[in-house]
């Protein structure tokens, strides 16, 4: 009979046969004339000289960080950040790789080869300094998308259009959930939790991708990464991928430097943040630009040659507790405090339009947001609804002179047809006024058969002074 603790009760166990365990299936071999030796082991098989090395690396490299760590503390030295850290580990590493090597060559055991070995290093370090399995996909430029359903749903979009499945970017999903827990909590100026109480989460990894992911409400946790191509956009750059041509480039440009209002519009992934750090580049450096979004993800703040004065605002969290939380929309009152020449919204999705437009039609001329919606008359519909959101409660004929008041431009993006990888403006609105329900604007360019745009409604005398004065050239607004 087992004992009461027995971890193996109610399991089988083998016996000793000559000194030996007996295999499962030993006493049915016997009844069968066949000896328990000729019978395959059953048992926990071997590790695998990687998964073996693996273990090692990573026991070797906690004791060395724990070390480092207290000999930094003990001498008063600043820390080292991952990329540094990444480099001093690397020969640790080796070291290590070897005396496994070694160890297991004088046990006869098994031993990895040169590029397993390798290869096993690089994920060590990945796992440590990098974003573990997200890495190989993250040092790839030609991805732009990285969408994950599970561990081993891994799927990407290419710059070109392609999209493919590719290799699993963690063991199990209990090992992607603590990798987006630990990018989490590295993005942002505080840590944001993922589990089941907070069970969606988004945040900025080190490179400047958007990250968003979800777990509790699905069967298995996903993540989504959207990349930005042009981290440091200028209009420039954008007419020699085809988003613009050189009269959108001259005039887009223009709107920046006579401090137009500019709304960007578009569908996800389309460009909209990209086009809008390519206006911002055109601000004069002298300016004061104040930011305001959800997840850090313009970055304006990191180029300081272009941009020495920015101010960038996140929105914060509720904490565990439900409390502590900062919405945009109380984000962008307190961007009017900091002496803003210009206020820059990542995304309007609520009720944080009314400050906005508020903040653009009382001397913040010049500012610009982008927000989601499939055509630029849409969008004004899109900016009431959201209004409607707010404690300001105001009808809808409020809120279109508010809007009209504010808003200059509405610069719309979209894909022309049959180029899926393409990104084209399409259209381009000037508000002139609103009448009751209506907002009412002219569209200066207007969508050829193509989808990309083409010169529309003639712009209204007093705008196109003021964009000449900024150094446009009206005769850029022929058609032809």
């Amino acid at each position: 009979m087992t004992a009461p603790n027995d971890p193996h009760a109610g399991r089988w166990r083998a016996q000793p046969v000559d000194g030996h365990p007996r295999p499962p299936g030993a006493a049915q071999a016997a009844r069968h004339g066949l000896s328990a030796a000729s019978l395959p082991f059953t048992g926990p098989p071997a590790p695998e000289p990687a998964d073996g090395l693996r273990a090692a690396l990573r026991q070797r490299l906690s004791s060395w960080l724990a070390q480092q760590v207290r000999a930094e503390e003990d001498a008063g030295i600043p820390a080292p950040d991952r990329k540094e850290r990444r480099i001093f580990a690397q020969p640790v590493l080796a070291d290590a790789a070897e005396e496994f090597a070694a160890t297991a060559l004088s046990q006869g055991s098994a031993i990895p080869g040169q590029d397993v070995e390798r290869a096993t290093i690089d994920k060590v370090l990945d796992e440590f300094f990098g974003m573990g399995g997200l890495e190989p996909l993250l040092r790839n430029p030609e991805i732009e998308n990285i969408n994950i359903n599970a561990c081993d749903q891994v799927f990407v979009r290419y710059a070109d259009g392609r999209r493919e499945q590719v290799a699993p970017v963690a063991g199990t999903d209990a090992d992607l959930v603590d990798l987006i827990r630990e990018l989490a909590a590295r993005s942002g100026v505080e840590e944001r939790h993922f589990d089941r109480g907070s069970p969606g989460v988004s945040f900025q990894l080190p490179g400047g991708e958007r990250a968003f992911a979800v777990m509790a409400v699905t069967a298995r946790p996903a993540l989504a990464i959207r990349r930005h191509r042009f981290q440091q956009a200028t209009l420039a750059q954008l007419r020699k991928v085809g988003t613009v041509d050189h009269r959108l480039q001259a005039l887009l440009a223009a709107m920046a430097r006579a401090r137009k209002n500019v709304l960007i519009t578009g569908g996800t992934a389309i460009g909209k943040t990209t086009l809008l750090r390519a206006m911002a580049a055109e601000v004069p450096p002298a300016e004061r630009l104040v930011t305001i979004e959800d997840t850090f993800e313009l970055g304006l703040d990191a180029d300081p040659a272009a941009h020495p004065d920015v101010l960038a605002l996140q929105a914060r969290e509720a904490n565990i507790e439900g409390e502590g939380a900062v919405e945009l929309a109380e984000l962008v009152r307190w961007a009017l405090r900091m002496s803003p020449d210009r206020v820059i919204v990542g995304e309007v999705r609520g009720p944080e339009v009314i400050p906005m437009c508020n903040a653009m039609s009382q001397g913040n001329d010049g500012s610009m947001g982008t927000l989601h919606a499939s055509t630029s008359a849409g969008a004004f519909t899109k900016l009431a609804a959201y209004a409607a959101q707010g404690p300001e409660r105001l009808t809808v004929e409020a809120t279109n002179l508010l809007i009209a008041s504010a808003i200059h431009f509405v610069v719309h993006l979209d894909r022309p047809r049959g180029e899926e990888h393409q990104r084209v403006v399409r259209s381009i609105r000037e508000v002139v006024g609103a009448d009751g329900p209506q907002v009412i604007s002219n569209e200066i360019f207007r969508p050829d058969t193509t989808g990309r745009a083409q010169p529309g409604v003639p712009l209204r005398t007093e705008t196109l002074n003021e964009l000449r004065a900024a150094g446009f050239t009206p005769g850029l607004l022929e058609a032809g």
